[in-house]
């Protein structure tokens, strides 16, 4: 019967993100979402009130919607806030083929994401730190704790079975300020904040020779229990994607707390 409640959920929150509503349909509100990124990064971050994100250092308030309704492309041109999070991201260590243009995490508020993180190039590099990757160095930022987080995914990789965890023992890449490749949008790698793996094992949905809204299935080489350890410590997987990108993991740990908190089981999927 739980498994049926959690199926049904999971087909009921596909449908309304489809339809373009909004995540009562999945188990929680707007307001509970807000929270949750709230105590996502409370470095950064203070408060909601009047419909705006209220920052810890005394810096312009966020707007956390900019009235307009928005296709799935023009959400990724110009996201605000609730369009970050209105997408819900499936967690656990079971694969997910999303619907056309699901893409949960990549909608991304630029605005806030450089209030994270910083600005500019060089505000982003003050709070870089170089951690161990399995014998490379890695560059990546302090900011959120994401350091610490990776740390810790890194720590529990390496209690995988060598076999498992191979595609994981060499990095593509972490910070890098640059746009993604065919947009004027800032990649998360230019705050830091995300890491590629070997791209021996990687999948990307243009590499495919995929377009936007029309792109073809993959066979998924990154081992799930890899996945699992990114996304324990408040990482999501680009394999997750509509638009796959299977090497690229970014950290979000709002969408995890999300998830967590609505229950949205990646293994519930009929």
């Amino acid at each position: 019967m739980r498994r049926l409640f959690n199926v049904l959920s999971l087909w009921c929150g596909l449908v309304c993100v489809l339809a373009g509503h909004a995540a009562p349909a999945w188990g929680l509100s707007l307001d509970d979402k807000l929270a949750l990124l709230v105590a996502a990064y409370p470095q950064s971050l203070s408060h909601v009130a009047d419909g705006r994100l209220h920052f810890r250092d005394g810096g312009p308030p966020l707007a956390i919607d900019d009235g307009r309704t928005k296709t799935h492309a023009q959400a990724l041109e110009s996201a605000d806030v609730e369009d970050m999070l209105s997408q819900p991201y499936p967690i656990g260590p079971c694969e997910t083929r999303s619907e056309v243009d699901i893409d949960p995490g990549r909608v991304r508020s630029e605005a806030l994401l450089k209030r994270l993180y910083g600005a500019s190039r060089e505000a982003v590099i003050r709070q870089l730190t170089t951690i161990d990757w399995f014998g490379a160095r890695l560059k990546v930022t302090t900011a959120q704790g994401m350091d610490r987080a990776l740390l810790k995914v890194r720590d529990d990789l390496a209690k995988l079975p060598e076999t498992v965890m191979q595609p994981a023992s060499k990095s593509a890449g972490t910070f890098n300020w640059r746009v993604i490749a065919g947009t004027d949008r800032l990649s998360v790698h230019s705050f830091g904040a995300a890491i590629d793996l070997d791209t021996a094992y990687a999948d990307y949905w243009l590499w495919a020779g995929g377009r936007p809204g029309d792109v073809p299935y993959y066979k998924n080489r990154v081992p799930m229990e890899i996945v699992e350890v990114f996304e324990r410590h408040g990482f999501i997987w680009g394999g997750r994607w509509y638009h796959f990108d299977t090497m690229h993991f970014e950290y979000r740990p709002e969408l995890i707390a999300i998830a967590r908190t609505a229950g949205f089981d990646a293994c519930a999927a009929p």
